[in-house]
């Protein structure tokens, strides 16, 4: 067994797996720090790039889902136009707004990963968390306080990402969340800021090369997810085993209870790079934009983060964190962003 695991939690929320680090191959203990802290960056890196056949699906199946929506009420792509003139960072907020309330609350309150390595994950050497959902939410602390580190994260497993924003019990969930028509009747997204597809992980030394290849074997995937509906319509049927948490699924491939791990590409980067005697295989089989979700409640703060995302992108930051922490793996960066009224 090549991974160990420690558990700990904050608010009835229960805490996941520490990702390791990529160099490490042996089993590592970390214990979970406090789950509302300021948190800082590392460098990460990965092994292996997409093939030029996963971006032809990745393409067909983008334009597969855009016809779909054409043809009915719900399009994924499109979010909130940002607002008209984004207020100075640290400044007054427009009055009677989210924004101004988390302002004058003096944080931002964040539903985050702390599993998904490259994306929400505990650094096991610093007790921070790190990746690129975290650094997204700093962007958005720095443009509500003219500072990046006013956050207060929550770890929040991925079948919670809905109940705990319909409580407000946060104020948005950054947790590499799949937007969906589904999940719109209940939450509202921000523009698409990270691209992905379904795939398949197994050992070096599984003959599986797609999903097909997994006909009657088990299927590790996170409870809550889009990757679950998936296997769940996969034809030939696969067994699906569901966990709380993606290392989880690492550890139950690792001891050889499951023959693979099925969900989004980029977070099934996240758990090679763990464990490099593992691979991604097979084509795309779905398209998945991601999102940053919000209550219902609040059109007003998905507008002030389109707003920051928009900024992200025509400064070249976004780019810059894609390449960060995704690049070695491919291009996740998303088409130019869609908006509606």
């Amino acid at each position: 067994m090549r991974e160990l695991r420690a558990r700990g939690g904050e608010g009835g929320l229960p805490g996941g797996t520490v990702p390791l680090r990529r160099r490490l191959h042996a089993g590592v203990v970390a214990s979970l720090a406090a789950l509302a802290l300021t948190v800082s960056c590392a460098n990460s890196a990965a092994p292996q790039r997409s093939s030029p056949a996963d971006t032809a699906s990745a393409s067909a199946s983008a334009s597969a889902s855009a016809s779909a929506a054409a043809a009915g009420s719900c399009d994924p792509l499109r979010s909130l136009k940002p607002l008209a003139h984004m207020p100075t960072p640290g400044g007054r907020m427009p009055s009677g707004t989210a924004m101004e309330r988390i302002v004058a609350r003096g944080r931002l309150i964040v539903g985050v990963d702390q599993n998904t390595y490259l994306f929400g994950y505990r650094d096991s050497d610093t007790g921070q968390l790190d990746g690129l959902d975290i650094d997204l939410v700093r962007e958005i602390s720095r443009a509500l306080f003219g500072r990046p580190d006013r956050v207060q994260f929550k770890a929040v497993p991925s079948a919670q990402r809905i109940g705990i924003l319909q409580r407000g019990q946060v104020d948005l969930v950054a947790h590499s969340m799949t937007i969906t028509c589904e999940r719109m009747q209940q939450v509202l997204f921000s523009s698409d800021y990270l691209d992905s597809g379904q795939r398949v992980l197994v050992t070096d030394t599984s003959p599986v090369k797609t999903l097909a290849d997994l006909a009657g074997q088990k299927v590790c995937t996170a409870r809550g997810t889009t990757s679950l509906t998936e296997l769940q319509r996969a034809r030939p049927k696969v067994r699906p085993v569901t966990v709380s948490d993606w290392t989880d699924c690492l550890l139950l491939l690792q001891q050889g209870a499951v023959a693979a791990v099925s969900t989004t590409d980029n977070v099934l980067a996240g758990l090679s790079a763990q464990d490099p005697a593992t691979r991604i295989t097979g084509p795309r089989f779905t398209y998945e934009p991601h999102g940053i979700a919000v209550p219902k409640t609040t059109p007003e703060l998905v507008r002030f983060i389109n707003g920051v995302l928009a900024h992200l992108r025509t400064s070249g930051t976004l780019r810059a964190l894609h390449e960060r922490w995704l690049g070695p793996y491919g291009d996740f960066y998303p088409p130019a962003p869609r908006y509606r009224d």
